[in-house]
């Protein structure tokens, strides 16, 4: 095992939101993530529409379901497995491919959706400039998904990482929603360079 990574899983195992996340029931410590954004965006309504991409192992699918009683409709979609979720529709595959994307359309049924959120990172390399490309390849297909599916003054929520192509991306959202802005949560790790982007009030680009 290498250094950076018996670092790693020491924080992990000391990690005071792994802590909680394990005594809670919840699948990661992302929940917190989420829910500390929602309390201070208010991004979850009852009776919503949310699509959660990236979604494995299923955290924040999870919140969301408990903290609106089940009044929601959260379609969680993943290139991984996800055990199932009581009142969450999972489609595995990648949903830039045409045939997932159909199937999601179908699933959806019309349904105006509200929110469309992502957690995705990518497989890092450890090469800066290389993961930076594929963590904003990541983002700009969420944000092509919100912009086909959100119905008007929907949310769109994505983390991003602190790099190149980041301003230009944030300018883009601008264009096409009545706010945005960018969220640290305190469950983010400090030394980590992610970062959350809350754009609300959806209004076409």
């Amino acid at each position: 095992m290498t250094t950076s990574s018996q670092r790693w899983l020491s924080e992990h195992r000391n990690d005071t939101y792994v802590k909680q996340a394990q005594q809670a029931g919840y699948r990661s410590r992302a929940v917190y993530k989420l829910a500390q954004i929602d309390a201070r965006d208010h991004l979850l309504h009852p009776d919503m529409t949310v699509i959660d991409l990236g979604a494995a192992p299923g955290g924040w699918s999870q919140w969301v379901i408990q903290r609106l009683a089940n009044r929601v409709r959260v379609f969680a979609l993943d290139i991984l497995p996800m055990d199932p979720l009581p009142g969450v529709t999972f489609i595995q595959g990648d949903f830039s491919e045409s045939q997932v994307l159909n199937e999601l359309l179908q699933q959806l049924d019309s349904h105006p959706v509200h929110l469309v959120m992502s957690d995705m990172s990518p497989n890092l390399s450890g090469i800066k400039d290389v993961d930076q490309a594929r963590a904003m390849l990541l983002v700009e297909l969420a944000r092509d998904l919100a912009f086909q599916v959100l119905a008007p003054d929907g949310h769109f929520l994505t983390k991003v990482f602190q790099g190149e192509g980041l301003d230009f991306y944030i300018r883009e959202l601008r264009s096409a929603f009545q706010e945005v802005v960018l969220r640290k949560p305190q469950a983010s790790r400090q030394r980590s360079s992610e970062l959350y982007i809350v754009a609300k009030r959806f209004r076409q680009p």
